[in-house]
């Protein structure tokens, strides 16, 4: 059983009274396992298939609050190459909750994750606005970040402008803007200390205290960026009160344009989860930002906010080139060069598709601005595993599927070449299930691996 802090037990029993017993016996079990399947790659018909594949049960049981969400117990997703290719996202299933609450859709929302990493929740949003409107995920520790980079990649997600700024930062230069708001808080991990027992070594009342100040200056940030109208969803993985409900009493009476919706705890003795809090906070009134300096010339602007980043024709014109070449007429992206060339945006020699109303990021920490195309190589374009993963086998015109559990599957993600049919030239879409795994170059029957060397099993 888990170590557990004695003035912790203490509160929990004053906290949970008669079922406090429930509660400290599900330490004595094992913690549930849980993925979420990738709903904006997997068409609804192959839904049932691919859940049993990741989960390697043939009726996988669903995760109540989240229906992508799945159970699974004896397999090892995280070793399949699906995983290598985005088709689900391994996410505790209490994890899952505030997403579900935080009512986003496809219409062309603007929502933000304030403390994104390592990704899971900002898939999750990414999975219901299908690649309409505009996602900033953001994580204010550089490592983390890249790794909130590295997991936007791999799900396929389109529309996502990923940063690495501290909250203050962004409310200064986003007043008055999203629709939607996620702040997962970071907090003192009480409901993890059944999965991570060594957590519960490093709790203490102070940190808990330190916890709860940090989480009120995120939550002001969050307020002054969302719209009227707006909701911020508030959550933690603790059982703290000065955390959940304490944070939301403090920010109701510090931001009185604002409602709460709703509240949710979940308990491990309770749920089939690890320990969540969830909250839902409406914005009524614009209070805000009234008798603030802001204005409306301060909100970040969409119509020319990449004219510090345009492309010379020249370089269009070869990635227009690669596009009609390789990608099949039917397929979103073939035209984007031709059609939408002022959504397009360049980092020195790499070249980005950028979300729609796409704000200006000048000054702004970006590690992705939308979806990597690409870069250019002299006077060629070379295209980048990211837009591998927004693909499918139907959207390329030459590519190879490969079964799952393949051998050819697992020799190209260790970076082997393939065999191919003699007749396949040029770029080639390498594909797990029909999802978009990786690039090979094909010639005279071989098709040469480039899957990034980074990524590589061993």
């Amino acid at each position: 059983m888990t170590s557990l802090p004695e003035n912790y037990t203490k509160r929990m029993k004053e906290q949970l009274g008669n079922s406090y017993n429930f509660f400290i016996a599900s330490y004595n079990k094992t913690s549930v396992k849980s993925l979420r399947l990738n709903r904006s790659k997997i068409l609804p018909v192959n839904y049932a298939h691919m859940s049993r594949i990741s989960t390697g049960c043939d009726n996988p049981e669903n995760v109540d609050w989240c229906p992508s969400g799945y159970y699974y117990e004896d397999s090892e997703p995280g070793k399949c190459v699906l995983h290598e290719a985005g088709a689900y996202y391994i996410q505790e299933a209490s994890a899952m909750l505030p997403v579900t609450l935080l009512d986003v859709n496809d219409s062309g929302q603007r929502v933000l994750d304030l403390c994104a990493a390592p990704g899971g929740k900002s898939t999750q949003i990414a999975d219901l606005m299908m690649g309409r409107g505009i996602l900033v995920a953001n994580e204010i520790i550089p490592s983390r970040a890249s790794v909130l980079s590295e997991n936007i990649e791999r799900m396929g997600v389109a529309n996502a402008l990923v940063v690495n700024e501290e909250p203050a930062a962004l409310s200064g230069r986003f007043p008055g803007y999203f629709d939607r708001i996620l702040v997962d808080a970071p907090c003192s991990g009480e409901g993890m200390f059944r999965k991570h027992p060594e957590a519960a070594l490093q709790w203490s009342s102070d940190n808990v205290t330190m916890c709860a100040a940090r989480q009120d200056m995120i939550l002001d940030c969050a307020a002054r960026m969302l719209a009227d109208g707006g909701r911020i969803v508030y959550s933690t993985c603790t059982f703290s009160p000065e955390e959940d409900e304490g944070a939301v009493d403090r920010f109701i009476s510090r931001h009185p344009g604002f409602t709460v919706r709703d509240m949710h705890r979940i308990y491990p003795h309770t749920h089939k989860g690890e320990g969540h809090f969830a909250a839902v906070l409406m914005k009524t009134t614009d209070a805000e930002n009234i008798g603030s300096s802001s204005d409306s010339t301060s909100k970040p602007k969409s119509g020319d906010a990449l004219s510090s980043f345009k492309i010379p024709r020249e370089r269009i014109t070869l990635l227009n080139d690669f596009l009609v070449s390789t990608l099949s007429p039917g397929c979103k992206y073939r035209n984007l060069a031709a059609d939408n060339p002022g959504r397009l945006l360049a980092f020195g020699d790499s070249i980005y598709y950028t979300p729609e109303s796409m704000p200006d990021i000048k000054g702004l920490k970006v590690l992705r601005a939308g979806l990597k195309l690409g870069s250019f190589k002299k006077m060629r374009f070379e295209p980048d595993h990211a837009l591998s993963h927004a693909l499918q086998y139907e959207d390329a015109i030459c590519a190879v599927n490969l079964d799952a559990d393949s051998e050819d599957a697992k020799k190209y993600v260790t970076g082997l070449t393939l065999s191919c049919d003699a007749n396949i030239k040029g770029w080639c879409l390498v594909c797990t299930e029909g999802l978009g795994l990786g690039w090979g170059k094909a010639s005279g029957g071989v098709v040469k691996n480039h899957y990034p060397r980074g990524l590589r099993r061993q």
